[in-house]
């Protein structure tokens, strides 16, 4: 566990990220992170839940039709 100060940047208030973080987030300057709000608070993620949604939809799609993937492979 990290503690971050809230810090004045301009006329808002932001966190800043220390290099470590971005380093395991893999974000660089520049980049968007999605906030989501979970049960245990908030989380920061370099992944939009969004497109994550689609993906296991597809995921699932794939495995509900698998045999019919593997007869059009052929």
């Amino acid at each position: 566990m990290q503690t971050l100060k809230l810090t004045q940047i301009g006329n808002s208030v932001g966190v800043v990220l220390p290099r470590e973080m971005l380093a395991r987030m893999k974000l660089e300057k520049g980049q968007t992170v999605f906030v989501t709000e979970t049960p245990d608070g908030y989380a920061l993620t370099p992944y939009d839940p969004a497109i994550e949604k689609e993906v296991r939809m597809g995921i699932e799609f794939m495995r509900e039709y698998r045999d019919t993937f593997h007869a059009l492979a052929k």
